[in-house]
C-alpha cells in the first residue's frame, strides 16, 4: 500500500495569493503556482496517508460527497513529480 506525505515543511514556503497559493520548493529553487485542491492536499498530507485514508480526511474536512479516487491519484502524481509530495 503506497503512502504519501507532504514534503518537509522546511523545504517549502507556501504563500497564499488570492485564490492561488505560491509554493517555493527550496531544494529545486522552483516556485509553483497552486490552485485548489493542491494546497488542501498538502495540508491533509501533513501526516502520512494512503489513498483511502487521504480521501477520508478530505471528505471529512471539506464535506466532499462525490470524491473521485482516480482523480485524487492523478493530483498526487502531479504533486509528487513536482517534489511537493513524497512517498512515505
Amino acid at each position: 500500500m503506497t503512502r504519501y506525505v507532504a514534503a518537509p515543511a522546511a523545504s517549502l514556503r507556501l504563500v497564499p495569493l488570492d485564490a492561488l497559493t505560491l509554493a517555493y520548493h527550496r531544494p529545486s529553487g522552483i516556485t509553483h503556482v497552486l490552485a485548489s485542491p493542491a494546497p488542501e492536499l498538502l495540508a491533509a498530507l501533513a501526516a502520512p496517508a494512503d489513498l483511502a485514508t487521504l480521501l477520508a480526511r478530505l471528505q471529512t474536512d471539506y464535506d466532499l460527497a462525490d470524491a473521485d479516487p482516480a482523480a485524487l491519484a492523478e493530483r498526487l502524481a502531479e504533486l509528487e513529480t513536482a517534489g511537493l509530495v513524497l512517498r512515505a
